[in-house]
């Protein structure tokens, strides 16, 4: 059978992506650590602990393996917590500890893409009402100042906030995050703020860093039509798109916040990003259910003959990932996928899943587009927030009692891509076997 490859661009970023909270370990100054002392808040009980015990000193490992199976990026993410502790106090042996990290990723070759805000807040900041706080984007720039003054030297690539969208929604609607609410007025209280904090952080990071690349990371969720002939399935899809995929990214165009059925200007907020951050993982399909008044008159599913992930929390529709970088593509502006993974603790899914998601970006690469890089989630089990353990997204595996790291064989398939900087048939032939005819047809 002759042989084929599909070649990435000149100087791609190939990497995995991490966050504090969610690696670090002992965090216990910050939302989600109150939130996991909440009895019923967390899947089983079960608490972050160590997680991936990178705060005493496994990040060394983690990110060795990382370069040596042919990374050239790690996405991270500051603990605004370690930084400030108290409203009236910082902590410079916090922040010279990042710095530490971020030499040692830099020693291994490994380009870092830093996030300022990854889902936690401060304990004193959530004591305030969070985001709510009318101040929270004041309080978040200085902390950007802080952070961006002392690590400028090393890093010029900044994810100002993650996931806002996913913030909101899962903190004041569906209350499956801190602080537990369903409250329209507080999502689009906090949309807001945040908007503003974003907005304030990119100018921060252009004034101290004139030639720094900002944006922030968007969770592109995929919405289609269950019936695509029937106009209330149509609308419902749209009007979901709308306010997850649209809201917080076109008032980076024109200024206007439009969430939760409410309107703002923020006009700060015009123009400030220098690329687009995608998260994507799956898509839904929308059905229009008249009575269905706490959902918003929809139900959200899964197309029936989609795999689905060992907790069916995701389903492997790689057309979700063209869609997102065509959405992307709208900004004109560099693309970076921040994230995208698949929860498989047995790594039988995880092959095919991101070989044919690395396929579609390859494609649309091809239309010529600005796709810069690609940030696997994640370089090793880490705790998943509400779902805690239960849901393994690490190439690496992780036993939390031990520590100890698991290789899985996606670790060598993501390898050989990145070293290779392309998918040929002889990777696909050996890890990903199931998707081959996919990719390789004939």
């Amino acid at each position: 059978m002759p042989d084929a490859i599909y070649r990435f661009p000149e100087g791609f970023l190939w990497g995995t992506a991490t966050s504090s909270h969610q690696v670090e370990g002992g965090n216990t100054n910050n939302n989600w650590f109150a939130w996991e002392n909440e009895p019923g808040r967390i899947v089983n009980g079960q608490k972050s602990g160590l997680a991936c015990d990178w705060w005493g000193g496994r990040w060394k490992e983690d990110l060795q393996n990382a370069a040596d199976d042919g990374q050239n990026s790690h996405r991270l993410s500051i603990e605004w917590s370690r930084i400030q502790p108290a409203p009236d106090r910082w902590d410079d042996e916090a922040l010279e500890y990042y710095r530490q990290i971020i030499k040692g990723l830099l020693s291994l070759g490994l380009k870092p893409m830093v996030t300022l805000h990854h889902f936690t807040d401060p304990l004193w900041l959530y004591e305030r009402g969070g985001w709510e706080d009318d101040q929270s984007p004041e309080y978040f720039a200085a902390y950007v100042r802080k952070v961006v003054g002392a690590l400028s030297d090393l890093v010029d690539l900044w994810v100002t906030i993650n996931e806002p969208a996913v913030y909101v929604t899962g903190g004041y609607i569906e209350g499956n995050f801190p602080p537990g609410k369903s409250d329209l007025g507080a999502a689009f209280k906090v949309m807001r703020n945040l908007l503003k904090g974003h907005a304030a952080a990119y100018r921060i990071i252009h004034e101290l860093q004139p030639h720094a690349q900002a944006g922030y990371a968007k969770n592109y969720r995929g919405f289609e039509p269950a019936r695509n002939w029937f106009l209330p399935d149509i609308w419902m899809a749209n009007f979901q798109s709308a306010s997850f995929n649209d809201a917080f990214s076109n008032a980076l165009l024109n200024g206007r916040l439009r969430f939760a059925l409410k309107s703002e200007l923020v006009s700060e907020a015009i123009g400030t990003q220098d690329f687009v951050g995608v998260n994507y993982y799956t898509l839904d399909r929308v059905i229009f259910k008249p009575f269905a008044f706490k959902d918003i008159f929809s139900r959200r599913f899964f197309p029936k003959d989609a795999e689905l992930s060992e907790t069916g929390f995701i389903a492997d529709l790689p057309r979700g990932m063209t869609a997102a970088l065509k959405w992307a593509h709208k900004f004109k502006l560099p693309i970076y996928i921040t994230e995208n993974g698949v929860e498989d603790s047995t790594d039988s899914m995880r092959p095919s899943y991101t070989v044919r998601h690395l396929h579609e970006i390859w494609r649309v690469a091809n239309f010529n587009w600005n796709i810069k890089g690609y940030f696997h989630w994640s370089q090793v089990d880490n705790f998943e927030w509400e779902r805690a353990w239960t849901q393994r997204f690490g190439l690496w595996g992780l036993d939390v009692e031990s520590q100890q790291r698991i290789r899985r064989p996606s670790v060598d398939m993501y390898a050989a891509i990145c070293r290779e900087n392309a998918i040929s048939s002889d990777t696909v032939r050996k890890y990903a076997p199931q998707a081959f005819e996919k990719l390789f047809p004939g």
